[in-house]
């Protein structure tokens, strides 16, 4: 009876285990050895990969495709002067052999000259009539370079000599969305499946990129195709979930997160997703429990703990809102935007000196956002430190200098100083700024808002800009 394909590769691999259960040795072809090899370096079984080795070249010295693996083998183990000698030495017997420039390009990844590398992988390309694993390896190294732009050209090559490549056909994607080249990568997708109409790995992609062009109704479409596709692509039933959310259509986005915990283990991000929908739909018992139940899968998973902060903080039960943002913090302490959201519950509970630390922790790690420092400025006036909410709004202004209401809440602090002379221009500067915004200043400062010291600055600006 014939054997099966899969019987025959097994073969030489039974019988080299086999042989080294025994004190027998076994006589193998040099292609044997080389695919023996193969497969215990594909496994990441790199100790029978070096035996076989072994074995192999005192079998087949004179074997230059043993000795290229050999040299694999010492590049993958950083032995890099070894590996290039042995390559100085084989380029002797072979140097038309594309196999010797692809290691000494490896070596020279290794060492961090990828301009190096790819010019050595040029030259194997040259020699190569099988050219579709160089150029991958040329797409990686443009991406070491932040070549996108090659990068994406390499990995398409390698696309269009396996349809199947489903790897390079990601890092395609990949280059093009770090290019922002969403229309690119839309255009090259739905070229991609007029020929591969049922890949749903392109279909998925596809309504990726949908999705962060905000064209939902393409994106449900695309991920619907991608179910049709492969039914059991967990994948596209969460995205799609995603998209139904963003649409509005919560209960058709739960029926879709559900279906990810049916067919697999429960994920904490399915349950997160789930919770979000029950809140939106006021369903707050069913929230808690899925948020809780996030939680409970994944302990560190910093954005469960945020998510029942949040759910807390919107309904006012700032002391259990303040337990779990501390919760979240543990997890990553340099979250800046977790520090804010610290800051703003321990405002909410008037422990004004602990919201001042987490502003000030939150602008050290890198959030400026216009809030921050406006709220970080309010803290310190509750912490009677006006100076210091003068100097807060200062160091906002050098990131926001068109904003009015920094202005404005400058001026107001001024006033409260009776710096008058910096009061003034403060003012004058918010006005023309943005006029409009002047009720913000009255809200604030009632007690300055309605003096003729204001007034005629008021009236002057309005002047002024006739």
């Amino acid at each position: 009876m014939a054997l099966e394909s899969n019987e025959k590769s097994n073969q030489p691999i039974n019988k080299f285990e086999s042989m080294l259960k025994t004190d027998d040795v076994y006589f193998f072809d040099a292609e044997d050895f080389e695919d023996i090899i193969h497969h215990y370096l594909n496994n990441g079984k790199i100790a029978l990969a070096k035996k076989a080795i072994k074995i192999g070249l005192q079998q087949h010295p004179a074997s230059i495709e043993l000795k290229l693996l050999e040299v694999e083998v010492l590049v993958f183990e950083n032995h890099l002067d070894l590996a290039e000698n042995y390559l100085d030495a084989l380029q002797v017997l072979d140097s038309t052999n594309e196999e010797i420039f692809i290691q000494r390009a490896n070596i020279y990844s290794k060492k961090d000259n990828h301009e190096a590398a790819v010019v050595l992988l040029n030259k194997a390309l040259a020699l190569s009539e099988n050219s579709f694993d160089i150029h991958s390896l040329l797409g990686m190294e443009y991406l070491f370079m932040d070549d996108f732009k090659l990068a994406k050209e390499s990995f398409m090559r390698c696309v269009s000599f396996d349809e199947q490549d489903y790897s390079s056909l990601y890092n395609v994607i990949y280059c093009f969305e770090f290019l922002e080249e969403y229309d690119g990568a839309i255009h090259y997708l739905n070229d991609y499946l007029d020929r591969n109409p049922y890949c749903e790995v392109a279909w998925h992609q596809l309504g990726k990129q949908y999705f962060t062009k905000k064209m939902y109704s393409e994106a449900l479409t695309a991920y619907d195709f991608a179910i049709i596709s492969d039914d059991t692509f967990i994948g596209a039933y969460f995205e799609k979930g995603k998209v139904l959310e963003k649409m509005g259509k919560y209960k058709d986005a739960i029926e879709n997160y559900e279906t990810t915990i049916q067919m697999e283990d429960p994920t904490s991000h399915a349950y997160l997703r789930i919770g979000k929908c029950h809140e939106k739909l006021d369903n707050d018992e069913m929230a808690k429990y899925y948020y809780y139940h996030t939680v409970h899968e994944d302990p560190l998973l910093d954005k469960g703990w945020l998510a029942i902060t949040d759910f807390y903080y919107r309904r006012k039960n700032h002391q259990k809102a303040l337990y779990y943002i501390n919760k979240a913090l543990n997890i990553d302490g340099e979250n800046s935007h977790y520090w804010k959201k610290c800051a703003q519950i321990n405002t909410a509970l008037g422990k004004f000196d602990q919201a001042d630390f987490a502003y000030k922790q939150s602008v050290e790690l890198g959030n400026y956002e216009l809030r921050t420092w406006l709220g970080w400025a309010d803290v310190a006036l509750r912490n009677q430190d006006i100076p210091g909410a003068i100097h807060i709004l200062s160091q906002g202004l050098e990131f926001y200098p068109e904003s009015a209401e920094i202005k404005f809440k400058t001026a107001g602090f001024q006033l409260e100083i009776n710096d008058l002379i910096n009061a003034r221009i403060s003012l004058i500067d918010a006005l023309k700024l943005d006029f409009a915004k002047l009720q913000l200043f009255s809200d604030q400062f009632p007690q300055y808002a309605d003096t003729d010291w204001v007034k005629n600055i008021v009236s002057k600006v309005v002047r002024r800009s006739r």
